[in-house]
């Protein structure tokens, strides 16, 4: 029987599967290649950027290009599951949000 977090899991392994295909492609290439991170606008060498889910897998998001950027780590890590939205949120209110 199929359930919905076995069709989750599934689902997850594959856009990390699909994100990890990408990260070999050119067109990640040339997108670390300018050294910038997406979120604090920072330089960086291209070994420091990792590449981000701008809506993480684990609320929807897609291993697509239109939804991967690259990010220092820091913000990487800062941002963690949270969506754009939830980010504004998060600085405008001084505290975590929860949806």
């Amino acid at each position: 029987m199929i359930t919905e977090n076995n069709m989750s899991d599934n689902n997850f392994k594959i856009e990390k599967a699909k994100a990890r295909k990408l990260r070999q492609s050119q067109w990640w290439k040339q997108k670390i290649e300018s050294g910038v991170c997406h979120y604090c606008g920072g330089s960086f060498p291209d070994d420091a950027l990792t590449m981000d889910h701008i809506v993480p897998i684990s609320r929807g998001g897609k291993s697509t290009k239109g939804n991967l950027v690259p990010a220092c780590k820091k913000c990487n890590s800062n941002k963690k599951y949270y969506t754009p939205a939830e980010i504004i949120l998060k600085e405008k209110l001084d505290q975590d949000v929860y949806f």
